[in-house]
């Protein structure tokens, strides 16, 4: 099979799978794209404050064709930065998952 037709049939499924092709460009970070809204946010109670942690609320993942909650978690913290949670984008008909970090 030459180049040209893999990389068709590697595009093809990646297409069905709702995925791009740039999610193949960057192995450090998979871009996740849902057809749809996340469901309204869960209430989770926000622990005590933890020394040398900042708390990762929970929030809803794009997993096999639906849409899964993850709870909150603690995050080791770093100095001189902040954290930023994960969130979900309006992009264009689609939504897009942007991971959360430190700034």
């Amino acid at each position: 099979m030459n180049k040209s037709i893999r990389l068709l049939a590697v595009s093809a499924v990646l297409a069905v799978s709702g995925l791009s092709a740039a999610a193949c460009a960057s192995a450090a970070e998979a871009i996740v794209v849902a057809p749809s809204a996340p469901p309204v946010e869960r209430f989770e109670a926000v622990p005590a404050p933890r020394a040398g942690y900042v708390w990762d609320k929970g929030h809803w993942r794009w997993d096999h064709g639906r849409y899964v909650w993850v709870a909150g978690h603690w995050q080791v913290e770093r100095a001189g930065y902040h954290w930023v949670p994960g969130h979900w984008v309006a992009h264009g008909p689609n939504w897009r998952w942007v991971q959360g970090h430190w700034a």
